[in-house]
């Protein structure tokens, strides 16, 4: 089940998201670290309503914000589709122990099928650089790759840029 997300499961979600970076760090993926995500992000997520959750068996077992927010890194990107009525999915997460099920299929399925209730005009992301599972999981998703961005406290790697327009 695909629910909003409540202040009550901020804990979880960021045990999940430890959980994930401590995987992706162990396969030489530096993408999160202690400075991101963070419980304000999801806080932050939460209070506009743009943070959802795969709650299976009362297990948050993934995340996903969609957000109709566009960050101030993303300016510089020439994306496909004017600034006008886009929705952005960052902080995309399944725990360890529930990848590869399908879970992250469904979290996307479910972000695309509310951009395009919402009327949006396209979807835009960023995955790392050095995160070629992620790159290939939107590429056969039908995302375009358009251009990089930099998160410092992440990573000096950089973030690649996507869109699907709908």
């Amino acid at each position: 089940m695909i629910r909003k997300a409540t202040f009550n499961d901020v804990e979880n979600i960021i045990n999940m998201t430890k959980a994930c970076a401590k995987h992706m760090i162990s396969n030489g993926i530096f993408q999160w670290n202690e400075h991101y995500p963070n419980p304000t992000a999801f806080e932050n997520d939460i209070q506009r309503n743009e943070l959802y959750v795969l709650n299976i068996e009362d297990t948050i077992r993934g995340c996903v914000v969609v957000s109709t927010l566009m960050d101030e890194e993303y300016s510089p990107v020439r994306w496909l589709t004017p600034n006008e009525h886009n929705m952005y999915i960052h902080r995309l997460a399944i725990h360890p122990e529930f990848q590869r099920q399908g879970y992250a299929q469904k979290l996307m399925d479910f972000a695309e099928g509310l951009a395009k209730k919402q009327k949006a005009t396209s979807i835009r992301l960023d995955t790392f650089s050095q995160n070629k599972r992620n790159q290939i999981f939107y590429e056969l998703r039908g995302y375009q790759r358009l251009g990089n961005i930099y998160f410092p406290k992440q990573s000096e790697h950089p973030f690649y840029c996507y869109e699907l327009i709908i």
